[in-house]
């Protein structure tokens, strides 16, 4: 659906799928992590083609521009179309990315859960800690 007077902008970055869900979008938008034209905005802010975003998430940063404006959810590469990226941008989003899978995954310290041998004498050991 194409719009010319312009699109709220919390609902073009969840139809743009830059994030699941719209309290996402709203979220992200009000802690500062996506500016229009270089400025903090409100996620009720109509966006129009030719505007710039960049769009924060996680540890990744997108430097966007406008190029079709759309309300409505639609397939990834329809979405992928309704904007252009900054060459830049995407070169040191790739490099983000690709030093973020070279490092090392965190170890889990527990075991986890404890089974049912582990949960009877964990039981035992506070029965005896309960009588002394």
């Amino acid at each position: 659906m194409e719009h010319d007077n312009g699109v709220r902008i919390d609902r073009w970055l969840w139809a743009t799928r830059f994030f699941k869900t719209r309290r996402s979008a709203v979220v992200a938008i009000r802690a500062g992590h996506v500016l229009l034209n270089e400025r903090r905005v409100r996620p009720a802010t109509t966006i129009r083609v030719g505007d710039s975003l960049r769009v924060r998430r996680e540890a990744l940063v997108y430097h966007v521009e406008v190029h079709r404006l759309i309300e409505k959810r639609v397939s990834a590469l329809e979405a992928a179309n309704t904007y252009l990226e900054n060459s830049q941008s995407r070169e040191s989003r790739l490099a983000m990315a690709y030093q973020l899978r070279l490092q090392p995954q965190p170890m889990r310290t527990s075991p986890g859960r404890p089974n049912k041998r582990a949960r009877r004498a964990l039981q035992r050991l506070r029965y005896l800690q309960a009588t002394n």
